[in-house]
Protein backbone atom coordinates (compact mmCIF):
# COMPACT_ATOMS: atom_id res chain seq x y z
CA UNK A 1 0.00 0.00 0.00
CA UNK A 2 3.02 2.51 0.50
CA UNK A 3 3.89 2.25 -3.07
CA UNK A 4 0.65 3.47 -4.09
CA UNK A 5 0.68 6.21 -1.49
CA UNK A 6 3.96 7.47 -2.44
CA UNK A 7 3.82 7.11 -5.65
CA UNK A 8 0.02 7.69 -6.88
CA UNK A 9 0.42 10.82 -8.55
CA UNK A 10 3.32 9.94 -10.54
CA UNK A 11 1.01 6.83 -11.50
CA UNK A 12 -1.51 8.91 -12.63
CA UNK A 13 0.59 10.98 -14.73
CA UNK A 14 2.29 8.20 -16.39
CA UNK A 15 -1.46 6.48 -17.67
CA UNK A 16 -2.11 9.76 -18.26
CA UNK A 17 0.41 10.12 -20.87
CA UNK A 18 1.12 6.37 -21.91
CA UNK A 19 -3.47 6.67 -22.33
CA UNK A 20 -2.91 9.33 -24.63
CA UNK A 21 -0.14 7.72 -26.57
CA UNK A 22 -2.04 4.09 -27.00
CA UNK A 23 -5.59 6.70 -28.12
CA UNK A 24 -2.82 8.37 -30.93
CA UNK A 25 -2.52 4.73 -31.75
CA UNK A 26 -5.97 3.96 -31.84
CA UNK A 27 -6.47 6.95 -33.98
CA UNK A 28 -3.84 6.18 -36.23
CA UNK A 29 -4.38 2.38 -36.92
CA UNK A 30 -7.93 1.02 -35.66
CA UNK A 31 -9.85 4.54 -37.52
CA UNK A 32 -9.27 3.12 -40.91
CA UNK A 33 -11.76 0.66 -39.74
CA UNK A 34 -14.76 3.60 -40.48
CA UNK A 35 -12.58 5.80 -42.94
CA UNK A 36 -10.84 3.00 -45.14
CA UNK A 37 -13.59 2.03 -48.14
CA UNK A 38 -15.20 5.63 -47.74
CA UNK A 39 -11.63 7.38 -49.12
CA UNK A 40 -10.75 4.17 -51.17
CA UNK A 41 -14.07 4.24 -53.07
CA UNK A 42 -13.32 8.09 -53.61
CA UNK A 43 -16.88 8.88 -52.17
CA UNK A 44 -15.14 11.08 -49.67
CA UNK A 45 -11.71 12.69 -50.01
CA UNK A 46 -9.17 12.05 -46.91
CA UNK A 47 -9.64 16.04 -45.59
CA UNK A 48 -13.34 15.06 -45.42
CA UNK A 49 -12.85 11.79 -43.82
CA UNK A 50 -10.37 13.58 -41.37
CA UNK A 51 -13.23 16.24 -40.19
CA UNK A 52 -16.07 13.93 -40.41
CA UNK A 53 -13.80 11.39 -37.65
CA UNK A 54 -12.91 14.56 -35.53
CA UNK A 55 -16.38 15.26 -34.78
CA UNK A 56 -17.75 11.68 -34.95
CA UNK A 57 -15.37 9.93 -33.29
CA UNK A 58 -14.81 12.28 -30.99
CA UNK A 59 -18.26 12.49 -30.19
CA UNK A 60 -18.68 8.77 -30.02
CA UNK A 61 -15.73 8.20 -27.28
CA UNK A 62 -17.15 11.75 -25.15
CA UNK A 63 -20.66 10.98 -25.40
CA UNK A 64 -21.01 6.89 -25.39
CA UNK A 65 -17.64 5.96 -23.97
CA UNK A 66 -18.08 5.73 -20.06
CA UNK A 67 -18.16 3.12 -17.64
CA UNK A 68 -15.38 0.77 -19.15
CA UNK A 69 -13.35 0.29 -16.23
CA UNK A 70 -13.48 -3.00 -16.38
CA UNK A 71 -13.93 -3.83 -19.72
CA UNK A 72 -10.22 -4.70 -20.95
CA UNK A 73 -8.84 -6.88 -18.07
CA UNK A 74 -11.92 -8.38 -17.79
CA UNK A 75 -12.28 -11.91 -18.58
CA UNK A 76 -8.33 -11.97 -19.20
CA UNK A 77 -6.29 -11.80 -15.99
CA UNK A 78 -8.23 -11.98 -12.38
CA UNK A 79 -6.89 -8.66 -10.67
CA UNK A 80 -8.07 -10.32 -7.52
CA UNK A 81 -4.98 -12.42 -7.40
CA UNK A 82 -3.26 -9.33 -7.13
CA UNK A 83 -5.01 -8.07 -3.87
CA UNK A 84 -1.96 -8.56 -1.85
CA UNK A 85 0.31 -6.45 -4.82
CA UNK A 86 -2.17 -3.67 -6.01
CA UNK A 87 0.86 -1.93 -7.28
CA UNK A 88 1.63 -4.63 -9.68
CA UNK A 89 -1.75 -4.26 -11.55
CA UNK A 90 -0.66 -0.20 -11.63
CA UNK A 91 2.64 -1.71 -13.23
CA UNK A 92 0.87 -3.80 -15.21
CA UNK A 93 -1.58 -1.46 -16.92
CA UNK A 94 1.06 1.54 -17.26
CA UNK A 95 3.17 -1.16 -19.32
CA UNK A 96 -0.04 -2.52 -21.10
CA UNK A 97 -0.51 1.54 -22.19
CA UNK A 98 2.81 1.58 -23.14
CA UNK A 99 3.88 -1.39 -25.11
CA UNK A 100 0.22 -1.56 -27.15
CA UNK A 101 0.72 2.47 -27.99
CA UNK A 102 4.65 1.10 -29.52
CA UNK A 103 3.62 -1.45 -31.24
CA UNK A 104 0.58 0.45 -33.14
CA UNK A 105 3.12 3.30 -33.68
CA UNK A 106 5.65 0.81 -35.67
CA UNK A 107 2.22 -1.23 -37.35
CA UNK A 108 0.91 2.70 -37.83
CA UNK A 109 3.99 3.78 -39.79
CA UNK A 110 4.02 0.57 -41.63
CA UNK A 111 0.40 1.64 -42.95
CA UNK A 112 -0.19 -2.61 -41.34
CA UNK A 113 -4.38 -2.63 -40.60
CA UNK A 114 -3.65 -4.27 -36.98
CA UNK A 115 -6.16 -4.67 -33.90
CA UNK A 116 -6.12 -2.70 -31.47
CA UNK A 117 -8.21 -4.64 -28.98
CA UNK A 118 -5.71 -7.52 -29.54
CA UNK A 119 -2.42 -5.01 -28.86
CA UNK A 120 -3.72 -3.87 -25.91
CA UNK A 121 -5.02 -7.35 -24.99
CA UNK A 122 -1.43 -9.25 -25.70
CA UNK A 123 0.29 -6.84 -23.70
CA UNK A 124 -1.99 -7.65 -20.77
CA UNK A 125 -1.27 -11.37 -20.83
CA UNK A 126 2.32 -10.53 -20.93
CA UNK A 127 1.80 -8.21 -17.63
CA UNK A 128 -0.37 -11.86 -16.20
CA UNK A 129 2.56 -13.89 -17.09
CA UNK A 130 5.13 -11.78 -15.59
CA UNK A 131 3.09 -10.50 -12.46
CA UNK A 132 1.21 -13.66 -11.77
CA UNK A 133 2.24 -16.38 -13.93
CA UNK A 134 0.58 -18.55 -16.64
CA UNK A 135 -2.13 -19.59 -14.41
CA UNK A 136 -3.19 -16.60 -14.09
CA UNK A 137 -4.63 -16.12 -18.11
CA UNK A 138 -7.67 -17.54 -18.69
CA UNK A 139 -6.80 -19.20 -21.64
CA UNK A 140 -10.10 -20.26 -22.70
CA UNK A 141 -10.93 -16.78 -23.53
CA UNK A 142 -8.01 -16.20 -25.28
CA UNK A 143 -8.58 -19.03 -27.51
CA UNK A 144 -11.51 -17.17 -28.54
CA UNK A 145 -9.93 -14.53 -29.17
CA UNK A 146 -7.57 -16.16 -31.45
CA UNK A 147 -10.10 -18.56 -33.11
CA UNK A 148 -11.60 -14.55 -34.60
CA UNK A 149 -8.56 -14.05 -36.15
CA UNK A 150 -10.06 -16.67 -38.65
CA UNK A 151 -13.98 -16.31 -37.79
CA UNK A 152 -14.85 -12.56 -38.40
CA UNK A 153 -12.57 -12.57 -41.75
CA UNK A 154 -14.72 -15.44 -43.03
CA UNK A 155 -17.97 -14.54 -42.13
CA UNK A 156 -17.18 -10.73 -42.96
CA UNK A 157 -16.01 -11.95 -46.51
CA UNK A 158 -18.60 -13.72 -47.22
CA UNK A 159 -21.50 -11.23 -46.26
CA UNK A 160 -19.59 -8.93 -48.83
CA UNK A 161 -19.23 -11.06 -51.11
CA UNK A 162 -23.23 -12.06 -51.31
CA UNK A 163 -23.77 -8.21 -50.55
CA UNK A 164 -21.79 -7.10 -54.15
CA UNK A 165 -23.00 -9.90 -55.93
CA UNK A 166 -26.62 -8.92 -54.76
CA UNK A 167 -25.54 -5.44 -56.43
CA UNK A 168 -24.13 -6.96 -59.23
CA UNK A 169 -27.02 -9.37 -60.48
CA UNK A 170 -29.76 -6.40 -59.66
CA UNK A 171 -28.04 -3.88 -60.45
CA UNK A 172 -24.98 -3.21 -62.78
CA UNK A 173 -26.23 -6.32 -64.87
CA UNK A 174 -29.82 -4.79 -65.38
CA UNK A 175 -30.25 -3.74 -69.12
CA UNK A 176 -30.56 0.26 -67.00
CA UNK A 177 -28.58 0.14 -64.20
CA UNK A 178 -28.77 3.65 -63.64
CA UNK A 179 -32.80 2.90 -63.00
CA UNK A 180 -32.29 -0.19 -61.41
CA UNK A 181 -29.83 1.99 -58.84
CA UNK A 182 -32.72 4.38 -58.59
CA UNK A 183 -34.72 1.68 -57.57
CA UNK A 184 -32.76 -0.82 -55.53
CA UNK A 185 -30.68 1.65 -53.95
CA UNK A 186 -33.26 2.77 -50.98
CA UNK A 187 -33.57 -0.51 -49.96
CA UNK A 188 -30.10 -0.53 -49.35
CA UNK A 189 -30.35 2.16 -47.52
CA UNK A 190 -32.28 1.04 -45.22
CA UNK A 191 -29.87 -1.77 -44.42
CA UNK A 192 -27.54 0.29 -43.46
CA UNK A 193 -29.56 2.89 -41.44
CA UNK A 194 -31.11 -0.47 -39.82
CA UNK A 195 -27.63 -2.21 -39.54
CA UNK A 196 -25.22 0.75 -38.50
CA UNK A 197 -28.00 1.80 -35.95
CA UNK A 198 -27.56 -1.70 -34.52
CA UNK A 199 -24.02 -1.47 -34.18
CA UNK A 200 -23.88 1.41 -32.06
CA UNK A 201 -26.94 0.35 -30.09
CA UNK A 202 -25.17 -3.13 -28.76
CA UNK A 203 -21.40 -1.75 -29.09
CA UNK A 204 -21.81 1.86 -28.43
CA UNK A 205 -24.59 3.33 -26.29
CA UNK A 206 -24.58 0.47 -23.25
CA UNK A 207 -22.00 2.34 -21.63
CA UNK A 208 -24.41 5.70 -21.12
CA UNK A 209 -26.64 3.18 -19.18
CA UNK A 210 -28.94 2.73 -22.40
CA UNK A 211 -29.34 -1.05 -21.54
CA UNK A 212 -31.82 -2.41 -24.53
CA UNK A 213 -32.49 -5.82 -25.35
CA UNK A 214 -31.62 -7.32 -28.96
CA UNK A 215 -35.37 -6.87 -29.84
CA UNK A 216 -35.81 -3.11 -28.62
CA UNK A 217 -32.55 -2.20 -30.60
CA UNK A 218 -33.60 -3.91 -34.02
CA UNK A 219 -37.50 -2.56 -33.51
CA UNK A 220 -35.25 1.10 -32.77
CA UNK A 221 -32.97 0.71 -35.65
CA UNK A 222 -35.80 -0.40 -38.11
CA UNK A 223 -36.92 3.23 -37.28
CA UNK A 224 -33.80 4.87 -38.33
CA UNK A 225 -33.97 2.62 -41.14
CA UNK A 226 -37.00 3.95 -42.33
CA UNK A 227 -35.83 7.88 -42.08
CA UNK A 228 -32.46 7.15 -43.14
CA UNK A 229 -34.42 5.59 -46.51
CA UNK A 230 -36.46 8.58 -46.89
CA UNK A 231 -33.95 11.44 -46.99
CA UNK A 232 -31.65 8.56 -49.00
CA UNK A 233 -34.89 9.15 -51.57
CA UNK A 234 -35.04 12.75 -51.38
CA UNK A 235 -31.28 13.19 -51.90
CA UNK A 236 -31.56 10.52 -54.69
CA UNK A 237 -33.06 12.58 -56.55
CA UNK A 238 -31.21 15.32 -57.49
CA UNK A 239 -28.98 12.99 -59.10
CA UNK A 240 -29.55 12.89 -62.67
CA UNK A 241 -28.39 10.50 -65.11
CA UNK A 242 -24.85 11.80 -66.76
CA UNK A 243 -24.35 12.62 -70.55
CA UNK A 244 -22.79 8.89 -71.64
CA UNK A 245 -19.35 9.03 -71.50
CA UNK A 246 -16.89 6.53 -73.38
CA UNK A 247 -17.35 2.90 -72.65
CA UNK A 248 -19.87 3.75 -70.16
CA UNK A 249 -23.04 3.31 -72.22
CA UNK A 250 -24.76 2.05 -69.16
CA UNK A 251 -24.66 5.41 -66.98
CA UNK A 252 -21.66 3.01 -64.81
CA UNK A 253 -20.97 6.56 -63.58
CA UNK A 254 -24.48 7.79 -62.53
CA UNK A 255 -24.80 4.39 -60.81
CA UNK A 256 -21.62 5.13 -58.43
CA UNK A 257 -22.66 8.38 -57.68
CA UNK A 258 -26.21 7.37 -56.00
CA UNK A 259 -24.20 4.68 -54.08
CA UNK A 260 -21.41 7.64 -52.86
CA UNK A 261 -24.82 8.76 -50.80
CA UNK A 262 -24.40 6.14 -48.99
CA UNK A 263 -21.50 6.12 -48.07
CA UNK A 264 -21.47 9.41 -46.50
CA UNK A 265 -24.19 8.07 -43.91
CA UNK A 266 -21.86 4.86 -43.17
CA UNK A 267 -18.59 6.48 -42.74
CA UNK A 268 -20.32 9.01 -40.18
CA UNK A 269 -22.22 6.73 -38.10
CA UNK A 270 -19.27 4.09 -38.43
CA UNK A 271 -17.09 6.97 -37.11
CA UNK A 272 -19.26 7.27 -34.06
CA UNK A 273 -19.69 3.47 -33.06
CA UNK A 274 -16.34 2.95 -33.50
CA UNK A 275 -15.16 6.10 -31.19
CA UNK A 276 -17.83 4.96 -27.98
CA UNK A 277 -16.27 1.55 -28.58
CA UNK A 278 -12.36 1.63 -29.23
CA UNK A 279 -11.78 4.25 -27.25
CA UNK A 280 -12.23 1.71 -24.13
CA UNK A 281 -8.67 0.08 -25.65
CA UNK A 282 -6.79 3.36 -24.64
CA UNK A 283 -8.65 4.49 -21.01
CA UNK A 284 -9.72 0.93 -19.79
CA UNK A 285 -6.60 0.57 -18.26
CA UNK A 286 -5.98 4.09 -17.28
CA UNK A 287 -9.20 4.02 -15.83
CA UNK A 288 -7.95 1.18 -13.89
CA UNK A 289 -4.85 2.82 -12.81
CA UNK A 290 -6.61 6.16 -11.26
CA UNK A 291 -9.25 3.62 -9.36
CA UNK A 292 -6.31 1.86 -7.88
CA UNK A 293 -4.81 4.92 -6.46
CA UNK A 294 -8.14 6.68 -5.53
CA UNK A 295 -8.88 3.67 -3.57
CA UNK A 296 -5.24 2.69 -2.09
CA UNK A 297 -5.03 -0.13 -3.57
CA UNK A 298 -8.46 -1.52 -2.68
CA UNK A 299 -9.07 -3.97 -6.44
CA UNK A 300 -12.54 -4.55 -4.81
CA UNK A 301 -14.21 -1.22 -4.99
CA UNK A 302 -16.50 0.17 -7.59
CA UNK A 303 -15.38 3.20 -9.47
CA UNK A 304 -17.13 5.67 -12.18
CA UNK A 305 -15.50 7.02 -14.71
CA UNK A 306 -14.11 10.53 -14.82
CA UNK A 307 -15.68 12.67 -17.72
CA UNK A 308 -11.76 14.00 -18.20
CA UNK A 309 -10.85 10.28 -18.95
CA UNK A 310 -12.60 10.13 -22.05
CA UNK A 311 -11.91 13.62 -23.38
CA UNK A 312 -7.86 12.33 -22.99
CA UNK A 313 -8.99 9.56 -24.90
CA UNK A 314 -10.43 11.08 -27.36
CA UNK A 315 -8.75 14.16 -27.79
CA UNK A 316 -5.59 11.18 -28.48
CA UNK A 317 -7.48 9.27 -31.23
CA UNK A 318 -8.30 12.47 -33.18
CA UNK A 319 -4.40 13.41 -32.80
CA UNK A 320 -3.45 10.22 -33.91
CA UNK A 321 -5.97 9.81 -36.95
CA UNK A 322 -4.77 13.72 -37.98
CA UNK A 323 -0.99 12.72 -37.72
CA UNK A 324 -0.33 9.18 -38.98
CA UNK A 325 -3.94 7.86 -40.04
CA UNK A 326 -3.84 8.31 -43.86
CA UNK A 327 -1.13 5.12 -44.21
CA UNK A 328 -3.12 3.09 -42.81
CA UNK A 329 -6.43 3.95 -44.69
CA UNK A 330 -4.58 3.95 -48.05
CA UNK A 331 -3.99 0.44 -47.37
CA UNK A 332 -7.67 -0.81 -46.13
CA UNK A 333 -9.03 1.80 -49.15
CA UNK A 334 -6.66 0.98 -52.35
CA UNK A 335 -3.86 -1.49 -51.16
CA UNK A 336 -6.05 -4.95 -51.12
CA UNK A 337 -8.21 -4.27 -54.09
CA UNK A 338 -9.87 -1.62 -56.25
CA UNK A 339 -12.80 0.21 -54.45
CA UNK A 340 -15.56 1.91 -56.07
CA UNK A 341 -18.62 3.37 -54.06
CA UNK A 342 -20.75 0.27 -54.76
CA UNK A 343 -17.84 -2.16 -53.85
CA UNK A 344 -16.90 0.33 -50.70
CA UNK A 345 -20.63 0.21 -49.29
CA UNK A 346 -21.07 -4.13 -49.66
CA UNK A 347 -17.33 -3.87 -47.56
CA UNK A 348 -18.66 -1.75 -45.10
CA UNK A 349 -22.16 -3.13 -44.48
CA UNK A 350 -20.96 -6.29 -44.28
CA UNK A 351 -18.63 -5.55 -41.98
CA UNK A 352 -21.40 -3.92 -39.72
CA UNK A 353 -23.18 -6.98 -40.11
CA UNK A 354 -20.53 -8.72 -38.61
CA UNK A 355 -20.26 -7.05 -35.79
CA UNK A 356 -24.09 -6.82 -34.84
CA UNK A 357 -23.70 -11.03 -35.19
CA UNK A 358 -21.06 -11.19 -33.13
CA UNK A 359 -22.59 -8.78 -30.33
CA UNK A 360 -26.04 -10.70 -30.45
CA UNK A 361 -24.30 -14.16 -30.07
CA UNK A 362 -21.24 -12.87 -27.69
CA UNK A 363 -18.54 -13.78 -29.71
CA UNK A 364 -15.56 -11.73 -29.76
CA UNK A 365 -14.30 -10.38 -32.78
CA UNK A 366 -11.45 -7.54 -34.45
CA UNK A 367 -13.03 -4.99 -36.37
CA UNK A 368 -9.89 -4.50 -38.61
CA UNK A 369 -10.22 -7.96 -39.10
CA UNK A 370 -13.22 -8.09 -40.03
CA UNK A 371 -13.11 -4.92 -42.40
CA UNK A 372 -10.44 -6.88 -44.07
CA UNK A 373 -12.12 -9.75 -44.69
CA UNK A 374 -15.28 -7.77 -45.90
CA UNK A 375 -13.01 -6.10 -48.35
CA UNK A 376 -11.18 -9.14 -49.47
CA UNK A 377 -14.91 -10.61 -49.93
CA UNK A 378 -15.65 -8.20 -52.40
CA UNK A 379 -12.44 -8.39 -54.22
CA UNK A 380 -13.13 -11.95 -54.54
CA UNK A 381 -16.29 -10.96 -55.87
CA UNK A 382 -14.37 -9.67 -58.80
CA UNK A 383 -12.13 -12.58 -58.98
CA UNK A 384 -8.52 -13.65 -57.55
CA UNK A 385 -7.01 -10.89 -60.22
CA UNK A 386 -8.51 -8.27 -58.27
CA UNK A 387 -6.52 -8.96 -55.12
CA UNK A 388 -3.10 -7.85 -54.45
CA UNK A 389 -2.08 -11.09 -52.40
CA UNK A 390 1.54 -9.16 -51.39
CA UNK A 391 -0.27 -6.96 -49.34
CA UNK A 392 -2.41 -9.32 -47.90
CA UNK A 393 0.53 -11.62 -47.07
CA UNK A 394 1.81 -8.39 -45.35
CA UNK A 395 -1.26 -7.93 -43.54
CA UNK A 396 -1.67 -11.70 -42.33
CA UNK A 397 1.66 -11.68 -40.51
CA UNK A 398 1.17 -8.20 -38.79
CA UNK A 399 -2.13 -9.99 -37.15
CA UNK A 400 -0.18 -13.15 -36.11
CA UNK A 401 2.37 -10.65 -34.27
CA UNK A 402 0.41 -8.69 -32.77
CA UNK A 403 -0.50 -10.46 -29.19
CA UNK A 404 2.78 -11.67 -29.21
CA UNK A 405 4.64 -8.22 -29.45
CA UNK A 406 2.54 -6.54 -27.42
CA UNK A 407 3.16 -9.39 -24.91
CA UNK A 408 6.78 -9.20 -24.59
CA UNK A 409 7.13 -5.69 -24.82
CA UNK A 410 4.75 -5.36 -21.87
CA UNK A 411 7.04 -7.98 -19.88
CA UNK A 412 9.85 -5.71 -20.48
CA UNK A 413 8.10 -2.65 -19.29
CA UNK A 414 6.41 -4.36 -16.60
CA UNK A 415 9.59 -5.29 -14.94
CA UNK A 416 10.84 -1.96 -15.57
CA UNK A 417 8.47 -0.51 -13.56
CA UNK A 418 8.82 -3.19 -10.40
CA UNK A 419 12.69 -1.96 -10.81
CA UNK A 420 12.04 1.42 -10.67
CA UNK A 421 9.41 1.50 -8.06
CA UNK A 422 9.93 -1.76 -5.73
Amino acid sequence: MTIIAQYGDLFIILACVFGFFMAWGVGANDVANAMGTSVGSKAITIKQAILIAIVFEFLGAWLAGGEVTSTIRKGIIDPELLAQNPQYLAYGMLASLLSAGIWLMIASNKGWPVSTTHSIVGAIVGFGLAGLGPESIEWGTLGQIVSSWLTSPLLAGLIAYLLFRSVQRLIFENSDPFAAAKRYVPGYMFLVGFIISMVTLLKGLKHIGLHLSFVDSALLSAGVGAIIMLIGILLERRIGREPTKENDSFSFASVERVFGLLMMFTACAMAFAHGSNDVANAVGPLAAVVSIVNTHGDLGAASSMPGWILLLGGAGIVVGLVTLGHKVIATVGTGITELTPSRGFAATLAAATTVVLASGIGLPISTTHTLVGAVLGVGLARGMHALNLRVLGTIVVSWLVTLPAGALLSIIFFFMFKGMFG
